[in-house]
């Protein structure tokens, strides 16, 4: 009973809110996390910046109160951003109140906001519903074929590429009919390894969800060997603070990322953007 007292005293102590920080692909951006602990999230990819994910889960719930996340809101640097943006933790759309935060900040700021997903949700409505209140939707897909997400993203029980991809169309069709807001359309591919000759058959996915645009990312932060926090924000000598041992995973290069832009441009007439274009 006093350690179940602990953890909530420390959980209402730690913000919900992090950064601002410099995001390659929105600029300084503020984090929102809708999750804080433990890593909870429908995916448990190999490059998670979090690590290993401590509960794989496609099961909605409110993690964090809103009155929290807005009062963690209004006592952080939110003036100093130029986006907020929901990740944190894991999958931002499985928190229930994800609309309705983003609602109460609107209230307060007309800053963008941003989602930062991974679509294994956007089959229910309801999370459609949520994110249409943002701003700027990244989704992301890194496999063109089950053995690819399996491998990379390595999903919750239930979950699968059709799944994902159904998602995504569903909610397009649904900015198209957007009556209060329409966001961007981002679609986010982590190339590695596993997926960076697997181009041709990306791009037809591309063509068939038709973004607004695809950014293009490698790993650029150290795999953990433990939870911490932390991890959620931490760029640069920040991921230095980390208390676990961490290790660099296999990044693109310069001119593998040159290709592989050119080759998607090419073949789906997109607006790309590139980590490397920093």
């Amino acid at each position: 009973m006093l350690k179940e007292n602990i953890e909530k005293t420390e959980k209402v102590q730690i913000s919900s809110i992090y950064g601002p920080v410099d995001s390659w692909r929105l600029g300084k951006s503020l984090g929102v996390d809708l999750i804080m602990d433990p890593s909870t999230c429908s995916f448990n990819c190999t490059y998670c910046q979090l690590g290993f994910i401590q509960k794989i889960t496609k099961d909605r719930k409110i993690f964090i109160p809103t009155e929290k996340v807005k009062e963690d809101f209004l006592k952080s640097n939110w003036k100093d951003a130029e986006i907020i943006t929901f990740s944190g933790s894991g999958e931002p759309t499985l928190a229930l109140n994800l609309g309705e935060v983003i609602k109460e900040m609107k209230k307060i700021t007309n800053i963008p906001v941003g989602i930062l997903t991974n679509g294994t949700l956007l089959n229910d409505p309801d999370v459609r519903k949520d994110v249409l209140y943002a701003d700027i939707v990244s989704v992301k897909l890194d496999a063109s074929d089950e053995d690819t997400l399996q491998a990379i993203n390595r999903p919750a029980t239930g979950v699968n590429l059709d799944v994902i991809l159904s998602g995504i169309k569903k909610l397009k069709e649904d900015l198209v009919g957007a009556y209060r807001n329409t966001p961007i359309l981002q679609i986010q591919i982590m190339f590695m390894p596993q997926n960076k000759n697997k181009i041709d058959d990306l791009a037809k996915l591309l063509n068939e969800i038709k973004p607004d645009e695809v950014a293009l990312n490698t790993p650029t932060r150290p795999y953990p060997g433990g939870w911490d926090i932390i991890t959620r924000g931490a760029h640069g000598e920040d991921a230095k603070k980390i208390k676990y041992p961490t290790k660099p995973l296999v990044q693109l290069t310069h001119e593998e990322a040159k290709d592989i832009e050119n080759k998607l441009k090419e073949l789906t007439r997109l607006k790309i953007i590139s980590v490397y274009d920093e």
